[in-house]
């Protein structure tokens, strides 16, 4: 599947009162055939016979790479992040858990090296990355069904490629599929030096929407306050400053968000919640605290506030692959024009995968961490 530009018009939000994406030529690759030869390739793998602490499970093993089929793609690997999503797979605490044993990762970019002479949409050269959850991109290489990728620019840096089907979607359609914001309505969050809150703030500043963005207090708070504001938060506050009776005051100059995004759970939602304007609704995507969301009866009925989960992979589920592809051309047209960038990235090669996988579990965490390949 090739996202190609001129296949269809985007249907963005009347907020953006402006197509993000002009039209261009539609690249239509020609097919090449592969022929797999008679000894079978090795690759290197990170994989988990079992569920546990990752730094226990996952080991660095050799696998045959499989012969090329018809309808199949031979991939290499260029980078893939280690995510949250990642980890829970890995300890086994996860809605969608692959058959044992299995390769980790769920997200990457890597390039096409060769195709079956069934494969239309992509050639050797294009980048691709996977289209459903579940592949197993930590690897060197991989021979993947066609229909389980998707193509993309290869113009765009390689970290935003990297990272860019899982966190930079899970944003866009938080804020434009549960309220009708207009500009100059605000959003507040927590975790929002998360991959996900980066590209909130980045996505929510495109379509002129006003970002509240609440962080753990730490002991480089006005550091990560300045990066967030480079990104465009209007305001980054630590969850002490939330509870604070002063915010109050703080709503006289800023409109009450109608949308809040949780990805932290027990009492940063209730606050979260505490703050809403009435009739809005606070849409769940994670749980870091491991505590439930708490809404007080007065809230639901005299507010009317409305609670909402969002797992990109259901949304997948309901919705096409065209869908699902004009998404990401979206997101490629905001990343063509400067709007959306990477996280901040730490890149480590395959074979320290140990001191990536500690290092992606610290509280704190200001850098996502790539595996490069």
């Amino acid at each position: 599947m090739w996202v190609c530009r001129t296949l269809w018009e985007v249907r963005t939000p009347a907020l953006l009162r402006r197509r993000l994406l002009p039209a261009s030529g539609c690249r239509r690759p020609a097919a090449a055939s592969y022929s797999a030869s008679a000894e079978p390739s090795r690759v290197r793998a990170l994989v988990y016979g079992q569920h546990g602490h990752p730094t226990k499970v996952v080991e660095l093993k050799n696998l045959e790479l499989a012969a090329v089929g018809g309808s199949d793609v031979h991939v290499k690997m260029l980078a893939a992040p280690i995510n949250p999503s990642d980890i829970n797979m890995i300890q086994g605490n996860y809605g969608l858990l692959p058959k044992l044993p299995a390769v980790g990762g769920n997200e990457g970019v890597g390039q096409v090296v060769a195709v079956g002479s069934n494969v239309t949409e992509v050639k050797p050269g294009d980048w691709v990355i996977p289209a459903t959850a579940g592949l197993g991109t930590w690897r060197t290489e991989a021979v993947f069904s066609e229909e389980v990728l998707l193509g993309i620019p290869s113009d765009i840096p390689l970290h935003s490629a990297a990272t860019l089907g899982v966190n930079p979607c899970t944003a866009y359609r938080m804020l434009v599929d549960f309220e009708q914001l207009q500009p100059g309505d605000s959003v507040i969050q927590n975790a929002s030096n998360s991959g996900v809150g980066q590209a909130v703030i980045q996505i929510a500043a495109a379509l002129g929407l006003r970002t509240i963005n609440v962080v753990r207090d730490r002991p480089d708070i006005q550091k990560l306050t300045d990066r967030l504001k480079t990104l465009g938060a209007e305001h980054v506050i630590t969850e002490e400053e939330l509870r604070k009776h002063e915010m109050k005051n703080f709503f006289k100059d800023m409109p009450q968000p109608r949308l809040a995004l949780n990805c932290v759970g027990g009492k940063s939602s209730t606050e979260l919640l505490r703050h809403l304007a009435p009739g809005g609704t606070m849409v769940t995507y994670g749980g870091m605290a491991k505590q439930p969301v708490i809404a007080s009866v007065s809230q639901l009925i005299f507010k009317d506030l409305k609670l909402r989960g969002f797992w990109l992979s259901q949304w997948k589920k309901d919705h096409s692959p065209d869908q699902f592809k004009e998404l990401i051309l979206t997101l490629c047209d905001l990343i063509h024009r400067g709007q959306l960038t990477a996280p901040a990235c730490s890149e480590v090669p395959l074979e320290d995968y140990q001191s990536a996988l500690e290092t992606s579990m610290q509280p704190f965490l200001s850098s996502k961490q790539i595996l490069t390949i």
